[in-house]
């Protein structure tokens, strides 16, 4: 249940969440335990992060695609007319 939480909070959100974390580890008060635990949590902030913009890449090249395939159909009925 925490991971669907987790994959349903925005890219801004996982991306503030892992800059707190490396600001934590970067201060260096965290004990060894703690450290491990902070960094557990940034290894996955950052495959969430990194689903979501190869999902927003998917997207992004799917649109273009279509897009592209518009713009060559445009253009074949101009040369037609």
């Amino acid at each position: 249940m925490a991971k669907n939480k987790k994959e349903k909070e925005s890219y801004e959100q996982a991306l503030e969440k892992l800059e707190l974390l490396v600001e934590q580890l970067e201060s260096g008060e965290l004990t060894l335990e703690e450290s491990l635990s902070v960094f557990e949590n940034t290894i996955h902030l950052i495959k969430s992060c990194t689903r979501k913009l190869d999902e927003a890449e998917r997207k992004i090249e799917a649109l273009t695609e279509n897009c592209s395939d518009d713009i060559i159909e445009l253009e074949t009925l101009d040369e037609n007319s």
